[in-house]
C-alpha cells in the first residue's frame, strides 16, 4: 500500500473510531444523568416518605459509579482516536503538498551565523525542517535541528541509516507516540525537568531516617498505651513534641524537596510513556540496540523507577486528607516520604538527562524513518570514508513537488572539484545549489534523499544564497558576504573537506573587482581541498574553470522563447551560457528598454 493510500485509509478509520466514541461520550453522559435522577427518586421514596427500603439506593449508586468509570474510558478513547485522526491528517497534508506552515519551524534553533542553515532553508516555516519534524518533546526537536546543522561522522550517520531502516516501517508505533498526550511539546519542560532532579540532595544522612524511624514507632506504642494500656497521655504527648521538634529542624530541606515535585511528577509521569514504549520495542540495528542498553544501563527500567516516584508522590498527596491526617502527624509523614523522594532522585536524578537524551534520539530517528516511509523512492546515500566526494544521479530538491522536480546528475571530487555555473536568469542555478546543499544535509544526518543514486563522503557546508544587510547592525550586503566568504574559507582550513555553494559571488561590487576576487576565492578553496559551485551572471568569470582545469569546470542553465514567452527546461548542460535572458524579462513586466 502506498503511503498516501495508507494514511487515508487510516484517517477514515480513526475518524469513525471518534465518531463512535463520541456518541457513546454523549450516551453515557445522558445515561448518568437518568440514573442520578432515579436515585434522587428512590431517595425521595425512601427518606421522605418512607415507601423503600434505603437499600434500593445501592443500585443506582452503583450504577452511577460505573457508568463515571465507562465515561471516562468513552472520553478517553475519544481523545485518542481524534489525536491520531490528526496525526494521519497531517501526514495527508504533506503527501499532498500542503505542509507549509502547518509545522513545527524550528526557528528558535536559527542562528544568523550558521554557515548554511537561512541559505538552504533548513528552518522557517516551508523548511527541510518542518517537512521532517514530527517530534513532540522540545528535545526530539532540539536534537533533530542539532542533526541538520551539524554534519555526523561516517560511523554514525551509517547507523542511524540502519536505525531508520528499521524504523520506517513501523507506522502503528509512531501512532502510538503521536497519541500519548496532548500538548507534550509545553508539557514536557526537560530544563525545568533536569533543574529539578540535579538538585543539591536534602536528606541524605543516615541518622536522621533512623531517628525518625524511633519516633514514629514510639508514637505508635505510646498510642497503643494510652488507649489498650492505661498508662495515659503523657508519654504520647512527649513522643508528640520530639516529633514536633524533629519535624522543625528539619523544615526547610523536608519544604525544598517537596517544593517542585508535583510539576516534576507530570513531566515524568509524560517521560515514562514515552519510555516505556521504547523499552518494550523488539530491534535489531545497532544503534536502537544500544539505546535500549543504556536505558538498562542500572538495572531497572526506567518506567518502573519513575512509576515508583509517581506512587511515593500519591502518598504524600495522602496528608492531605482529613481522615488520614492524624496518622500523617503521628508518624512523621510529610517529612518520611520526603526523605523517599531525596533516595529517588540520589539514585535516579543523575539518569534523567540521559533518559531525555535517549528519547530525543529516538524521536529525531522516528522522523526521519516516517519521511523515508512517506518517501519510498528517496535512497540512502552511500557514506565515503575518504572525500572529498559529491556524486549524485538525478538529484533533486525534497521540498519541491514531485511532478515538477527537475532532477540533475552531478560529479565532484577527484579530479573535478569546481564546478562554474552561468545562465539565465531563473533558469535555476540557484536551486541546483540548493539541491546539492540540502541533499547533503539530509544524507549526513543520517536521513534519505532525493536521487537514485548519492556517494559522498564528510564534509562541512557554507553557502552565500540568502546573504543579506543588517541595518541594525551597520553592514552592507557586500560586507555581510565576504565575512560569510570568509567563515567558509575557515571551514575550508578545518580537518574536513568543505562543500561550498557560492551564489552570485561578489555581485555587489564592480566587474574588475568581482573577477579579481571570484577568482582568488575559488583558486583559493580549491588548493584548500574544497568542492563546490558558484554561479555567475557574469560570463568573463567563465575563465576561472579554464585557469583551473581538470579541477574546474563550465556548466550552464539555458532558456529559449517558445510562442513569446521565455521557458526553462532546468536542466545543466556542460559548457558557458551564450546569451541573457535580463533584457527580455524587463520587457515582460512592461519595463522600456
Amino acid at each position: 500500500m502506498q503511503p498516501l493510500e495508507a494514511y487515508r485509509q487510516r484517517l477514515v478509520e480513526r475518524r469513525a473510531l471518534a465518531d463512535h466514541a463520541r456518541r457513546q461520550f454523549g450516551l453515557i453522559a445522558n445515561a448518568r444523568l437518568a440514573v442520578f435522577g432515579i436515585g434522587l427518586l428512590l431517595g425521595i421514596l425512601a427518606f421522605g416518605f418512607n415507601l423503600l427500603s434505603p437499600w434500593w439506593l445501592c443500585l443506582p449508586g452503583l450504577t452511577f459509579v460505573a457508568l463515571l468509570i465507562l465515561h471516562d474510558q468513552a472520553g478517553r478513547r475519544r481523545e485518542r482516536a481524534e489525536r491520531a485522526a490528526s496525526f494521519y491528517e497531517r501526514g495527508v497534508e504533506r503527501l499532498e503538498e500542503r505542509w507549509i506552515g502547518k509545522g513545527v519551524t524550528g526557528e528558535r534553533y536559527q542562528d544568523a551565523n550558521h554557515p548554511y542553515a537561512a541559505d538552504l532553508d533548513i528552518l522557517g516555516a516551508g523548511s527541510l525542517y518542518e517537512r521532517l519534524c514530527t517530534a513532540r518533546t522540545p528535545t526530539g526537536q532540539e536534537t533533530l535541528a542539532r542533526w541538520l546543522l551539524g554534519p555526523a561522522e561516517p560511523d554514525v550517520v551509517r547507523a542511524r541509516q540502519q536505525a531508520v531502516l528499521e524504523l520506517r516501517p513501523l507506522l502503528d508505533l509512531r501512532e502510538d507516540l503521536a497519541v500519548l498526550g496532548p500538548d507534550m511539546d509545553t508539557r514536557l519542560s526537560p530544563t525545568a525537568l533536569t533543574s529539578w532532579a540535579n538538585e543539591p540532595i536534602q536528606l541524605q544522612m543516615l541518622w536522621p531516617r533512623l531517628v525518625l524511624e524511633i519516633l514514629s514507632a514510639l508514637a505508635v506504642a505510646s498510642l497503643i498505651g494510652w488507649f489498650g494500656l492505661e498508662t495515659g497521655y503523657l508519654p504520647l504527648l512527649a513522643v508528640a513534641s520530639a516529633e514536633g521538634l524533629f519535624a522543625l529542624a528539619f523544615r526547610r530541606r523536608v519544604t525544598r524537596v517537596i517544593a517542585g515535585i508535583d510539576r516534576a511528577v507530570q513531566d515524568l509521569e509524560l517521560l515514562a510513556e514515552l519510555l516505556e514504549r521504547i523499552e518494550s520495542l523488539p530491534l535489531n540495528s545497532a544503534r536502537l540496540r544500544s539505546l535500549q542498553s543504556e536505558l538498562l544501563a542500572d538495572g531497572i527500567l526506567p518506567s518502573r523507577r519513575i512509576a515508583h516516584l509517581v506512587n511515593l508522590l500519591h502518598w504524600l498527596d495522602a496528608r492531605r486528607n482529613q481522615f488520614f491526617l492524624p496518622i500523617a502527624l503521628l508518624t512523621l509523614w510529610t517529612t518520611r516520604l520526603a526523605f523517599a523522594i531525596d533516595r529517588w532522585r540520589a539514585h535516579s536524578g543523575p539518569a534523567v538527562a540521559r533518559w531525555l537524551a535517549i528519547v530525543g534520539e529516538f524521536e529525531a530517528l522516528l522522523a526521519l524513518a516516517g519521511y523515508s516511509f512517506e518517501n519510498p523512492e528517496d535512497i540512502f546515500p552511500e557514506i565515503l570514508d575518504q572525500g572529498p566526494k559529491f556524486e549524485a544521479q538525478s538529484l533533486g530538491h525534497p521540498l519541491l513537488p514531485r511532478a515538477t522536480c527537475i532532477r540533475n546528475d552531478i560529479q565532484l571530487g577527484e579530479p573535478l572539484r569546481a564546478l562554474i555555473v552561468s545562465g539565465s536568469n531563473m533558469s535555476g542555478k540557484s536551486t541546483m545549489l540548493r539541491t546539492v546543499g540540502i541533499n547533503a544535509v539530509l544524507a549526513l544526518a543520517g536521513g534519505p534523499v532525493r536521487a537514485s543514486q548519492l556517494r559522498l563522503s564528510l564534509l562541512s557546508i557554507g553557502a552565500t544564497l540568502r546573504i543579506q544587510d543588517s541595518l541594525q547592525a551597520g553592514k552592507s550586503r557586500f560586507y555581510a558576504e565576504i565575512t560569510r566568504v570568509r567563515q567558509l574559507v575557515e571551514l575550508a582550513e578545518g580537518p574536513r573537506p568543505l562543500l561550498f555553494l557560492l551564489d552570485e559571488i561578489f555581485a555587489g561590487t564592480n566587474s574588475h573587482d568581482r573577477c579579481i576576487g571570484a577568482q582568488a576565492i575559488i583558486r583559493g578553496l580549491v588548493e584548500r581541498g574544497a568542492i563546490g559551485l558558484a554561479t555567475t551572471h557574469d560570463l568573463a568569470l567563465a575563465d576561472i574553470a579554464d585557469s583551473l582545469s581538470p579541477r574546474a569546470a563550465n556548466v550552464h542553465f539555458a532558456d529559449h522563447l517558445e510562442n513569446g514567452e521565455l521557458r526553462f527546461d532546468y536542466r545543466m548542460r556542460p559548457g558557458v551560457v551564450t546569451h541573457s535572458n535580463a533584457l527580455a524579462l524587463m520587457r515582460a513586466v512592461g519595463l522600456e528598454v
